[in-house]
């Protein structure tokens, strides 16, 4: 019996926005593959060997491309590794993005991201429906006690913008954060 998924939680890649981080040889799960064993990240020998095992590092279940290509890495039910002390009964998704180069414009995300994101948190909400979806940030320790987490407290500015007003706009695209190119 599989443990149930109680947060979904959004993140990003901190490389520059609009930027595929595809390439000729690697897709972007590929790519932050290495990035995680760099860090140290492995995954259990028989969740690799069972899923995605050219996948021996990732810490996130999906990840999405500026193109909005969604690829899984971990399995949904598999502990992630990408935010610490909240790994278990979690799913992991990174946007790749969220670095400007002007240092002003973070968290900018294509159209075709926003769709592929919002397209995949209604399957896993369905599929997972007391699951809680929240950005990175929102999971940094409450360092007042106050109960709300504020921004001097984030420990990370991921995924760079606020994911619970996005979900309340009802927008699929969040126009505040997208990417122009």
């Amino acid at each position: 019996m599989s443990l149930p998924i109680l947060k979904i939680v959004i993140h990003c890649s901190a490389t520059q926005n609009g930027k595929q981080l595809r390439n000729k040889t690697e897709t972007a799960a590929q790519v932050i593959d290495h990035w995680h064993q760099q860090r140290g990240f492995q995954r259990q020998s028989w969740a690799y060997r069972t899923f995605n095992p050219y996948l021996q590092h990732i810490g996130y279940h999906y990840v999405i491309d500026t193109d909005g290509m969604v690829e899984t890495g971990r399995k949904v039910g598999e502990t992630g590794a990408h935010v610490k002390g909240h790994n278990q009964n979690s799913i992991g998704i990174c946007l790749v993005g969220g670095i400007s180069i002007d240092g002003k414009n973070f968290g900018r995300y294509t159209a075709k991201q926003w769709q592929a994101l919002h397209r995949l948190l209604c399957e896993l909400e369905s599929q997972h429906p007391s699951a809680k979806i929240c950005g990175h940030r929102d999971l940094s320790p409450d360092l007042n006690g106050d109960g709300t987490i504020t921004p001097n407290e984030w420990l990370k500015d991921c995924p760079c913008f606020d994911v619970w007003a996005w979900l309340d706009s009802g927008e699929v695209i969040n126009t505040d954060h997208l990417f122009n190119d």
